[in-house]
């Protein structure tokens, strides 16, 4: 049974949070890319998962039915809250964070904040993990960075069209028509403000990376047409203790392309901790 929480964040913003699973077994909580929203991760949510781990998905700020405030995304520690406040009014016993594309940025300020003492582990899928630099830069696709204006504008139809083309982008394997609208409706649901936001930071976290202890995973589509194959290269250079597995026939979102192999990894990832 899926349950619902509305909890507050960072500067007192309410933040939509799905909850499903074992409520006895090890929480995974999973935290979406830009502009996107909980239901991202419906084939994990859905799945055997939910046998053995309790499973908790986030709506970010500014995304899906969470609160979408003018200001503040560009401030670390609001994100580093927003994670927190979700740990905390949940009760979760040292989570696995699960952060994807955007997703690790999230993670990565709430690790600077609160440090690691409070999660079990860490997963990377297809994930950056600085914005705003020439270096940032380099890891994305020029496929996707011509979309980016686009992502900001107020014209319905240009927003429209750029969001269409990001989600063709995410998968390898095309999806439904049925699942590219319900995608195409929870992206365009966000403000292009927001969107805005969340690309307007600069800041870079891999100072973090080798301070790290807790274990990692990081896991990545062989076929990304948005973050580039090298970004493992560089987290790993950074994470030395870091587990690593390319998804083989999987784009941006290896755990749409390829739910079973992405979940059984996650899985053992998990039980091993």
């Amino acid at each position: 049974m899926m349950k619902s929480h509305k909890i507050t964040g960072g500067g007192g913003i309410q933040l939509h949070l799905v909850e499903t699973g074992n409520s006895s077994g090890r929480p995974i909580v999973f935290i979406h890319g830009f502009s996107q929203c909980w239901l991202a991760w419906n084939r994990q949510l859905t799945s055997d998962l939910a046998d053995d781990f309790r499973l908790v998905a986030m709506d970010l700020r500014g995304h899906g039915l969470s609160d979408k405030p003018r200001e503040g995304y560009t401030d670390s520690k609001l994100w580093a809250d927003d994670v927190n406040a979700a740990i905390q009014a949940l009760k979760l016993d040292h989570p696995i964070l699960c952060g994807w594309s955007y997703g690790p940025l999230v993670i990565l300020d709430y690790i600077r904040h609160y440090g690691e003492d409070s999660i079990g582990g860490v997963n990377f899928v297809d994930g950056i993990t600085k914005l705003g630099s020439d270096e940032a830069v380099s890891v994305l696709t020029p496929e996707f960075l011509n979309l980016v204006p686009g992502f900001f504008s107020t014209d319905v139809e240009e927003g429209v069209r750029s969001l269409e083309s990001l989600l063709r982008l995410c998968f390898a394997q095309e999806p439904s028509t049925e699942d590219l609208y319900l995608m195409l409706g929870y992206n365009a649901a966000v403000p292009p403000y927001v969107r805005q936001g969340l690309f307007s930071r600069s800041f870079d976290n891999d100072d973090l990376l080798p301070k790290i202890r807790k274990p990692v995973l990081i896991t990545h589509g062989a076929d990304d047409a948005v973050v580039k194959p090298s970004a493992v290269t560089q987290h790993l250079a950074g994470l030395t203790h870091a587990q690593s597995q390319m998804i083989a026939h999987a784009g941006h979102a290896p755990f749409w392309d390829e739910a079973p192999t992405f979940n059984q990894r996650l899985r053992a990832f998990s039980q091993s901790l």
